[in-house]
């Protein structure tokens, strides 16, 4: 049923590190729930974060903690509940059993716990290995888009979802032959046909994750507002402004780094190429919030 989603005995993913494991159940709007159990005798910590908007809440399933607050020790257990926002400094629990409890945050963190997050980014520099010169690229493309995005004021949430999407934008390049990335000439059809299956390819695989929502993200990246990119021809608003806005990054670093088969153009070069045809092949919000990201960086006057 359409606005329904239901999961039967199971979860999204699962990591463990020993003392503890964790399981993503839903996510969505920059929002995570998970279910958590930590061992016997083990510390639970929360810190203070950088956002203090951010929030956390803990429903205990069962099992017992204790937590001293203002020199008194709390018992906690079965159906109680502890929420943090604006912490100021840490505080301990310690699992007097083994405990489970359910979690949300309003801001997503299980990506940089995540295993199948992990696997991806390794399939990403795998293809940037296979070829020297695109080494680093999605990580320079991740820190144009995230700062584009913010010039957009395109919200916590979204820019939290670019940025891992950014980063994984080109994995989809991991089926196109060592030979093709590196050949210095131009590409025969058949081979640029090859080239023009990653950004679905990359999508296929983030599909297969807890992380599908991004999956668009990564597809559209080469398409064009004047339907004039890949893989589907989409137009102007058919474009998700994340996918818009990799793709002028992705541009943008693409000229100013050396190629098999060029040398890199100045950046002042690359930008007025890419402002010509904002309108055109790029949105021009997009193209606008980009030139200021650059020039507040001084890599352009």
């Amino acid at each position: 049923m359409d606005g329904l989603n239901i999961l039967k005995n199971g979860y999204l993913e699962t990591v463990k590190n020993g003392s503890t494991s964790l399981s993503l159940l839903g996510r969505g709007s920059g929002i995570e729930m998970m279910k958590q159990t930590v061992l016997k005798d083990k510390l639970i910590i929360l810190f203070p974060g950088d956002d203090p908007d951010v929030q956390e809440f803990f429903y205990i399933l069962s099992g017992e903690l204790e937590v001293e607050v203002d020199g008194e020790l709390i018992n906690l257990g079965a159906d109680d509940f502890y929420s943090s926002k604006n912490l100021k400094e840490a505080v301990h629990f310690t699992a007097k059993t083994d405990v489970t409890f359910l979690s949300v945050s309003t801001h997503p963190i299980f990506h940089s716990l995540s295993d199948e997050i992990s696997e991806l980014r390794k399939i990403g520099e795998i293809v940037e290995r296979k070829d020297r010169y695109t080494f680093k690229h999605s990580s320079r493309v991740s820190k144009f888009a995230v700062k584009t995005a913010s010039k957009m004021d395109l919200g916590r949430d979204r820019i939290h979802n670019l940025f891992i999407a950014s980063i994984l934008h080109d994995i989809g390049k991991i089926n196109i032959p060592e030979e093709v990335l590196k050949k210095p000439a131009k590409l025969t059809d058949e081979e640029f046909a090859l080239v023009k299956k990653h950004p679905g390819d990359g999508a296929d695989m983030l599909r297969k994750t807890a992380y599908a929502d991004l999956a668009d993200i990564v597809e559209q990246h080469h398409e064009r507002i004047n339907g004039r990119g890949y893989p589907f021809g989409l137009k102007g608003d058919e474009i998700l402004t994340e996918a818009k806005i990799i793709g002028v990054c992705d541009t943008f670093d693409a000229m100013t780094e050396d190629r098999a088969y060029r040398k890199a153009f100045s950046a002042e070069y690359a930008m007025a190429e890419i402002r010509e045809l904002a309108g055109v092949q790029y949105d021009p919000e997009v193209v606008e919030a980009f030139w200021q990201v650059l020039k507040e960086e001084g890599k352009i006057q």
